[in-house]
């Protein structure tokens, strides 16, 4: 299967993202893991819309998300930095709230195993 241009820049700008958001924002209000859960790019590379998820409570998750809006041009000057392409594409993030969404799904779906299992079903 062959991939199109657009689709591997996207893969590359989320790789390289992740790596820059975990490891080289040095701010200590990111608590936890952020995960780069997809990215899509324009089809003329202009921009590209990046979607992170993190675990949290609400107030953990908004001053992350605004950490990370706040360093938008840092990550952009990296990620010109490490990725081989003429033009890096504008950047904006997004939240992801699918990882949470499925594990609220898998908590209801344990819950409602518990209750046929102790109704006899």
């Amino acid at each position: 299967m062959e991939f199109s241009r657009n689709e591997r820049v996207a893969e590359e700008i989320k790789r390289v993202a992740s790596e820059i958001i975990n490891n080289d924002l040095k701010d200590p209000r990111i608590e936890g893991l952020v995960t780069v859960t997809k990215v899509d790019v324009t089809k003329d590379l202009r921009h590209a819309t990046i979607f992170i998820s993190f675990y949290g409570d609400k107030a953990k998750k908004e001053t992350t998300y605004k950490v990370i809006q706040n360093a938008k041009g840092f990550i952009r000057y990296e990620l010109a930095n490490r990725l081989r392409i003429k033009f890096i594409p504008e950047i904006s993030f997004k939240l992801d709230d699918s990882i949470e969404y499925g594990i609220r799904i898998n908590k209801l779906l344990e819950e409602l195993k518990l209750n046929q299992e102790e109704e006899g079903y």
